[in-house]
């Protein structure tokens, strides 16, 4: 591992290059700044100096970057001036080609919008999350008993991608022997090949994701037929605004449900250990008094914000920050940059597992597109290092992760730890 003084010196030396860069040269959706976890000096710089920016990309045009707590907070809560339809582009800085274009939920504005989140909220219903209680426990005590002692494994796969995918399989009642295909299909939703080289094209992302609706098509036609249950294809299939879906928005909802059910559970399965690693002081309080596994779950996901941004597009002249914001600019609210504002939130450049409102953050969004599932995705942390603490006094982190090459997705590939024996 990198010693602590090489860290802060290279930290030093970024943030005195971002702070010597023109404004007109910061583009902070640039995937390196990721990759490298650099991208927060880029937001440090943009909040003290050009909180609303205009920013010139070349992967996805010009948008305006959204860097402050209250800007946020004023994009995500006037749908009615800045529209997610993905008829004028969606959540995302990308636009995608025609034929690529995906209807879903999160995707549309009021009233449809409303109507199809309606349809599946009852999954994540507090009786429904309290049946559900149990088996993720018994399923993370599992995940967790079967651990290596000893030697290094990846953290990310054998209990990150492991616990998430599991869930999704309840979620959805999906065979459990093909879980791991809804591991894949998350991440084939999310990629970019303008991004990584390393994505599929675009023809066989379309083709995978194909598949995915082919699958997920045989699960409906059974359940159409039968009485309604309490999983999400069901729920669909049933609802009085989702049963009459054409293919691509029951794909597109897919794509929403998986990845919502996803990356940010699995992301902050990960993110949480990292930050307990790198601020030992923080590990040590949560040894000393478990209680705070309440306050720590909360913590963990603003400091991951697993989900970086969300785009919004205007569709009506506005001002915003003291700029002029047009009708069709897009606009990209940085979740990450919002849950970093020491003007909204107190140190919020520190990870503090004892915060007196833990809760005020925007790695869930706020207002009618605020996260359906984060309750569970709350629980499923929360099991977690319960189950954690009383069985490993030590989880080494041996080496740097690797994270994903994604504007959009603030996660992690691989992770390698250690556990004594």
């Amino acid at each position: 591992m990198t010693s602590q003084s090489a860290l802060t010196e290279s930290a030093d030396a970024v943030r005195a290059a971002v702070a010597a860069m023109a404004l007109d040269q910061i583009d902070p959706a640039d995937p390196q700044f990721f990759v490298d976890d650099t991208v927060g000096y880029y937001f440090e710089r943009l909040r003290r100096d050009d909180p609303v920016h205009k920013a010139h990309s070349t992967l996805f045009g010009d948008y305006w970057s959204v860097t402050k707590y209250q800007d946020i907070m004023h994009v995500d809560t006037h749908p009615a001036i800045f529209s997610s339809e993905w008829t004028h582009g969606g959540i995302t800085l990308t636009d995608p080609p025609p034929g690529e274009q995906l209807p879903m939920f999160i995707a549309m504005d009021p009233p449809k919008h409303d109507e199809q989140r309606k349809a599946v909220s009852p999954i994540v219903a507090p009786g429904n999350l309290a049946n559900m209680e149990s088996l993720i426990r018994e399923r993370t005590r599992k995940v967790l008993d079967g651990l290596p002692r000893n030697e290094t494994f990846d953290w990310v796969d054998r209990v990150s991608i492991e616990l998430t995918t599991l869930m999704l399989a309840t979620l959805f009642d999906f065979p459990l022997e093909d879980r791991r295909l809804l591991t894949w299909w998350s991440d084939v939703s999310t990629m970019n090949k303008a991004i990584n080289p390393d994505a599929l094209g675009p023809q066989e992302r379309m083709a995978e994701l194909g598949k995915m609706l082919a699958y997920f098509t045989r699960l409906w036609n059974e359940r159409v037929n039968t009485p309604p249950r309490t999983d999400l294809v069901s729920m669909l299939a049933h609802g009085a605004s989702t049963r009459d879906m054409g293919p691509m928005e029951f794909m597109g909802n897919l794509v929403l449900l998986i990845v919502g059910g996803n990356d940010t559970t699995r992301n902050s399965m990960t993110g949480g250990l990292l930050a307990l690693h790198d601020n030992p002081g923080q590990f040590a309080k949560l040894r000393a008094n478990p209680k705070l596994i309440d306050s720590l779950v909360p913590e963990i996901i603003r400091w991951q914000t697993p989900l970086a941004y969300m785009r919004r597009t205007a569709v009506a002249d506005s001002e915003l920050g003291g700029k002029v914001i047009r009708k069709g600019d897009k606009v990209a609210m940085w979740y990450l940059s919002g849950n970093r504002d020491d003007e909204a939130i107190e140190n919020a450049s520190q990870f503090i597992i004892d915060r007196a409102r833990p809760r005020q953050h925007l790695a869930f969004g706020f207002g009618i597109h605020r996260c359906v599932g984060n309750r569970l995705a709350e629980m499923q942390l929360r099991i977690l290092w319960e189950e954690i603490l009383p069985r490993f006094p030590v989880i080494e982190v041996v080496g740097a992760p690797k994270r994903v090459r994604s504007t959009f997705v603030r996660g992690f590939t691989h992770l390698p730890v250690r556990i004594p024996g």
